[in-house]
């Protein structure tokens, strides 16, 4: 299939239409330093519901912990990130806002799933085990329950023959393919995914990157990539985000990043990335 096709079949809902929707993530002026050192100097973000945001930019320059922040595995020095109707790092309290507790913080994330680079996943429980274990533990579901939509989503991902084994008897495309079914059973508006072929064999990429596909099918979830997979991002992304040192350096369609942009910073490292997988 073209890559032509493959953009129309993934974009179905028009960017004007999401632009309108109200925001299902916001981040207000958000800073995080670790030590003295500042990593995010001021971010200012909006997600829509059901829109495929791609962040890029060169390592060090925030990606990943723009995301973390909202999976609440770092928390902001400075400023808000809202997350439907809720500020999701503060409470207020006696009329002044204050560091929100895990309640909380569980509450507020329970609808944002992640997948990690490298992968994360018990490996003392079978794979099916696995994917189990957030619905039972988390959302209290019933095991009839969360078994069967765990078998739907391993299904759904190529891994319905490999219910009992355990992550040590898989490649690495697979345990990344389990880790996106353990977080789609948990039912999540947000997907995040931290370069998730980064630690992949170079002939694994493409399987992992062909499920995302599958994913970004579903019109009503919104999904952030932490990417450098550029040819991807462009056949995917409603909006690409580049970020360097810190700041969010330009950000637009595909094609008025990675194509029309003249930003000076955005187009060295493009030429870099470009140089260094040999285009």
């Amino acid at each position: 299939m073209s890559v032509t096709k493959e953009v129309s079949k993934i974009k179905q809902t028009p960017q004007s239409d999401k632009i309108k929707q109200k925001p299902i993530v916001m981040y207000e002026d958000v800073h995080k330093s670790f030590g003295d050192v500042e990593v995010l100097k001021g971010i200012n973000l909006q997600i829509k519901p059901g829109e495929k945001l791609a962040l890029i930019g060169p390592s060090g320059s925030g990606k990943t912990t723009i995301i973390r922040m909202l999976m609440t595995l770092e928390e902001p020095t400075e400023g808000n990130i809202i997350v439907g109707d809720n500020n999701l790092w503060k409470v207020k309290k006696d009329g002044e806002f204050k560091r929100a507790n895990e309640k909380h913080l569980r509450k507020v994330r329970g609808e944002i799933g992640m997948v990690f680079q490298h992968f994360n996943l018990f490996p003392h429980m079978t794979i099916l085990q696995n994917c189990m274990t957030g619905p039972v533990q988390v959302k209290k579901e019933s095991k009839a329950s969360a078994r069967e939509r765990s078998i739907q989503m391993l299904e759904k991902v190529g891994l319905g023959d490999k219910l009992d084994n355990y992550p040590n008897q898989l490649s690495g495309g697979q345990k990344q393919r389990v880790a996106m079914a353990r977080a789609l059973v948990m039912r999540p508006r947000i997907m995040l995914f931290d370069e998730v072929t980064s630690a992949l064999d170079p002939e694994l990429v493409g399987e992992v990157l062909e499920v995302i596909r599958d994913i970004a099918q579903d019109g009503e979830m919104a999904m952030v990539l932490v990417t450098h997979e550029m040819d991807f991002a462009q056949e995917i992304a409603d909006r690409i985000v580049f970020l360097e040192d810190g700041v969010i350096a330009e950000e637009g369609t595909p094609t008025e990043v990675l194509e029309q942009s003249t930003n000076e910073r955005l187009q060295s490292f493009l030429h870099r990335f470009r140089s260094s997988n040999g285009n």
